[in-house]
């Protein structure tokens, strides 16, 4: 099907490029040479780092755009290829036919042509046509002076024993005509989307349930298509699955859209015999066609345009926790709250190895508070422990007091202060329970587990996180409710760049780790992981050649971003890749200074132009990324750690009060706002109307994942555990501040600890963002068709199609 142009490449392949050319706003031969790597097995990392000359220096997140519609391009071309072999054997592909299948930009525009020529079961039409009424149709839409039932009566047969019956039978034929027309058919499928609305309502008898309360802002709702953002899309949606909401497509006027059906099938009125029945055509067509197909269509627009956005927030809040500010390799204590139970205690060396358990019982009922702080301070100072790892369940606000308390009792004792810090603890009991943790722990208690995640995520959030389901991370909206391989694609996507930037620790990895890096296949990983077990720590990049099953395009692919500390060759323990040290010997050999004297020499390296270095091998791109390497070589891209101060005295939602002025950590950001823990068990909203004194249209503009912030509370709900929240320091308690819903967001806990949400949380769907009440239908926006049928609104209403 492919045609090779004066260059060798496919016209397909071609025409492919420049479609994605156009988009990403880059030039063809980008685009072009980018897509030879990707066909010859290159990662996306290893392309954006060390293949810049190759692709014009596009960023990881072009090049997973342009590996995103790549697949759907490539995809669409084999489906088109599929339908022309297929009409092809009907004997029914025109040159016409052809050239519109070969134009088609959309899957959606591919099937609609498709539409006629798909082998179905027998129609009404299909019977009717067997019956001999296709000539009836065409008197009927000719020019017609004689009673439709008349001419009707002469074509009564088996089947179709009056009249009516045959009328009915030759509608059915028109109407197939109506629904199977690719041009009108996505011609009103657009308009429909472009001017439409949703409506919902809430479900008769369901308006006082407990239920339906977090659904009420959308009890009378209505709000056009293009303009409902994901999250309410998402919200609406699980409404309606819950049975609480009515939803309604509103496609707007019935009668434009009857004078497009009209015009596009030569069914408009003539003032002749025949106009009754071409009336009822038109009405049926969009009623029981178009209309019904427009709206499949809408609702899976809508769900893909949520899902979408949906996934981008969940990404983009991945990405942020994943490259949060780690704390380092310093001796911690995990504290995994709890009332009952206790709270289980992990202390982890420096490298995250377990050193001591033990569960402790300082809260209600027991309230052995005193001998708490007494074992956790001997093992903090028989541990030398640095950092104490509070989870941020249940219980949270208690145990940071408990551990605040130690930590002074341990200065007092040892003059070193352990720290009290509170960490995320999403995900941990999904970790604690998976095969992998109880791999690495196959004796430990699982609740014990838990402190150990906990502890190690403060030491460095990446190497710990990468073990658990970013879905189980809980950092999205609505996660449950999207495409779960579109998520499931997109995260770990968002794992593989956030590792690969900034580089592993070949000889401290854990398997999991390993896997995320470029290149290394989970089988990969684990061979590693054994060869270092039996053979020793690595001491140079080379010996990854050794390791079984990792060839040369592995090597090539993850050695970049495998890290050997302490080898002799100092650039092992850098991101300048195996294949650029011939370069630096270049270097070295001009300035006469020795590797490990190039290292870290700002003064020499300054000095140097990038330009003097450059050859056929190695262009100026590579030559300023190594010079850069060298300067600060294995530098860490993620921000110093710092913790947020939570205020004493702030332990839960009714200790707040408006105008206090708090810090916080951003757990969550979404499309309306931020969530804020400011150490009440329950997140505070900042809602994105509140964040700066400038317009923001993407709340990521402002705050990430992870990030400590300054926050003023403006309103405080203890019976519905809502907080409002400013980053505007100055605004006044009680002035309107907008503010979104929570009802509608996944919680942060999703797939995590306490049943899936922090105490107080509330889950379900609701509105996040003050969702529009019903309006008046949405201004019409005239399509190709629309303005004229508009126009003959009166005529067709007189010819019966508004009836």
């Amino acid at each position: 099907m492919t045609v090779r142009d004066i260059n060798g490449q496919t016209t397909t392949a071609a025409t492919i490029a420049a479609t994605i050319a156009a988009e990403l706003g880059v030039a063809v031969t980008q685009v072009t040479a980018t897509v030879g790597l990707l066909d010859d097995g290159n990662t996306v990392p290893f392309i954006a780092r060390y293949r810049k000359e190759v692709t014009g220096g596009l960023d990881d997140a072009q090049l997973r755009t342009l590996e995103t519609r790549l697949t759907y391009l490539r995809e669409l071309e084999a489906r088109k290829a599929t339908v022309l072999a297929a009409i092809e054997e009907q004997g029914k592909l025109t040159d016409e036919l052809r050239d519109q299948i070969l134009r088609c930009e959309t899957k959606a525009r591919l099937e609609d042509l498709y539409l006629p020529f798909r082998s179905t079961r027998r129609t009404k039409a299909t019977i009717a046509r067997e019956a001999g009424l296709e000539p009836l149709v065409e008197a009927l839409l000719g020019d017609c002076h004689t009673d439709p039932a008349e001419l009707a009566a002469s074509y009564i047969t088996e089947g179709f024993d009056d009249a009516k019956a045959v009328l009915t039978g030759a509608r059915s034929i028109v109407l197939e005509e109506i629904a199977t027309d690719a041009d009108l058919v996505g011609e009103v499928r657009e308009r429909f989307y472009a001017t439409g609305s949703m409506t919902a309502g809430v479900v008769a008898g369901k308006e006082a349930s407990a239920d339906a309360q977090k659904f009420r802002d959308y009890f009378d709702f209505s709000e056009s298509f293009t303009e409902l953002p994901s999250h309410r899309i998402l919200a609406l949606l699980r409404g309606e699955g819950e049975g609480v909401l009515q939803l309604t497509l509103d496609p707007g006027d019935d009668e434009i859209y009857q004078g497009m059906i009209a015009m596009a099938r030569g069914l408009e009125p003539k003032g002749d015999a025949a106009d009754r029945f071409r009336a009822e055509c038109v009405r049926f067509g969009w009623r029981t066609k178009l209309q019904v197909s427009s709206g499949v269509d809408v609702r899976t627009r809508l769900k893909e345009k949520a899902d979408a956005g949906a996934v981008d927030v969940f990404a983009r809040n991945l990405r942020d926790l994943l490259l949060a500010a780690p704390a380092g390799q310093r001796a911690t204590l995990g504290l995994d709250p709890g009332y009952a139970h206790g709270v289980k205690c992990a202390v982890v060396d420096p490298t995250g190895k377990v050193l001591d358990t033990v569960v402790i019982y300082p809260h209600q009922p027991r309230n052995r508070w005193s001998e708490s702080v007494d074992v956790l301070a001997r093992l903090c100072a028989t541990h030398n422990v640095d950092l104490m790892a509070v989870g941020n369940g249940t219980a949270s606000r208690e145990t940071e007091k408990l551990a605040r308390e130690i930590a002074d009792k341990v200065s007092a004792a040892t003059g070193s202060r352990p720290t009290p810090v509170v960490v995320s603890e999403a995900g941990a009991s999904v970790y604690s329970a998976s095969e992998l943790a109880a791999e690495e722990f196959p004796d430990m208690d699982v609740a014990l587990r838990g402190a150990v995640s906990i502890a190690r995520r403060l030491q460095d959030p990446l190497a710990e996180l990468v073990k658990i389901d970013p879905k189980s991370i809980g950092v999205g909206q609505y996660q449950h409710d999207v495409n779960q391989v579109m998520l499931a694609d997109s995260l770990d996507s968002v794992v593989e760049d956030a590792v690969n930037s900034v580089g592993v620790d070949v000889n401290t990895a854990s398997a999991p780790l390993l896997r995320r890096v470029a290149g290394i296949t989970a089988t990969l990983a684990e061979n590693i992981v054994h060869h270092r077990e039996a053979n020793g720590a690595f001491t140079s990049r080379r010996q990854l050649k050794d390791v079984p099953r990792l060839g040369p395009k592995a090597f090539e692919q993850c050695a970049g971003f495998l890290r050997i500390h302490g080898a002799a060759d100092p650039l092992d323990a850098s991101a300048v890749h195996p294949e650029a040290y011939p370069l630096v010997r270049k270097i070295t050999g001009a300035t006469g200074v020795a590797v490990a004297d190039l290292v870290g020499n700002t003064r020499v390296l300054a000095s140097l132009r990038p330009a003097d270095f450059a050859d056929d091998t190695f262009g100026v791109p590579t030559v300023t990324d190594v010079l850069a390497e060298l300067d600060k070589p294995g530098r860490d891209p993620r921000p110093e750690f710092r913790t947020a101060e939570l205020k004493e005295g702030i332990e839960k939602i009714s200790d707040l009060a408006p105008g206090m002025v708090l810090e916080g950590t951003v757990t969550n950001v979404a499309a309306f706002g931020a969530f804020i823990d400011v150490g009440v068990h329950q997140d505070g909203l900042v809602h994105v109307s509140a964040m700066s004194d400038k317009f923001v249209k993407d709340p990521h503009e402002v705050v990430r994942s992870g990030q400590v912030v300054k926050v003023k509370v403006m309103e405080v709900d203890v019976e519905r555990s809502r907080i409002g929240l400013s980053l505007r320091l100055t605004d006044e308690p009680g002035a309107p501040v907008t503010r979104g819903d929570r009802g509608g967001r996944d919680s942060g806990r999703d797939g995590g600890r306490d049943g899936g949400q922090r105490q107080g949380r509330p889950q379900g769907g609701g509105q996040n963002g003050r969702p529009r009440r019903k309006q008046q239908p949405h201004g019409q926006r005239e399509g190709q068709r629309g303005g004229q049928a508009g126009s003959m609104a009166d005529a067709l209403r007189r010819a019966g199609f508004g009836q």
